[in-house]
């Protein structure tokens, strides 16, 4: 995978504050690759910020699904930060 792709994608994800959230397309698009959702998607799970997603500094579990809906793993983390409804969604309309 292009080093350059890769990183443009963490950047993204990098400057995603605490308690905001954005889709897998619009990660995406900030990043240059419009309609590459499932590339974004491929990349945080992948782990390329130096192992497994949530290190190095990339807050992997605020990009979610188009519906709102995380995925298990990142629940905790967006609970934590408030970012999730009463039945684990994200408000997308007040967090993105």
């Amino acid at each position: 995978m292009d080093a350059d792709v890769v990183e443009a994608v963490l950047d993204v994800v990098r400057h995603i504050p605490r308690g905001r959230v954005l889709t897998y397309g619009d990660v995406a698009a900030d990043a240059g690759l419009p309609g590459r959702a499932r590339l974004v998607g491929r990349i945080l799970g992948e782990g390329h910020d130096g192992g497994p997603p949530g290190t190095g500094g990339v807050p992997w579990w605020r990009v979610v699904r188009a519906s709102g809906v995380p995925i298990p793993a990142a629940v905790p983390h967006l609970r934590a930060e408030g970012s999730l409804t009463a039945d684990d969604r994200v408000d997308l309309r007040r967090c993105r």
